[in-house]
């Protein structure tokens, strides 16, 4: 199936995250801070990436952006993932590059749905 970056400090989250992208079928990559996050994915070239928002060395915006406007990871759909539910937050993790937005606690079809539609998005003609 798919090899998907999490970038995740919470090893409660990074547990389930993992637990349900591997019995769907994928390939997980992981990382616990935003740095090592970008290294893994320029290195792996993933194909998606889940990012979490609040990370202790740089926060998820600020990484995607990184991503975003990195040639060799430009490409690469991100999607959010976030505790933060407030009006706005999803508008912007969208205008920092995200490519889909997930609140946690994470609702596994809700999840998997999401990564779906993301992957579809991409992989449709403009």
């Amino acid at each position: 199936m798919l090899r998907i970056l999490v970038i995740e400090d919470s090893p409660v989250n990074m547990a389930l995250t993992v637990a349900i992208l591997e019995n769907a079928g994928h390939t997980v990559l992981q990382a616990d801070h935003a740095v090592e996050g970008l290294e893994v994915a320029r290195r792996e070239q993933p194909d998606l990436v889940l990012m979490d928002i609040q990370l202790p060395d740089l926060d998820g915006l600020t990484a995607t952006r990184m991503l975003k406007s990195d040639p060799r990871t430009a490409g690469v759909p991100v999607i959010a993932l976030t505790a933060f539910a407030m009006k706005g937050d999803e508008d912007d993790t969208r205008a920092a590059g995200c490519d889909g937005y997930v609140t946690k606690p994470i609702r596994y079809k809700e999840f998997l749905a999401e990564v779906d539609n993301v992957l579809k998005r991409r992989a449709e003609p403009v």
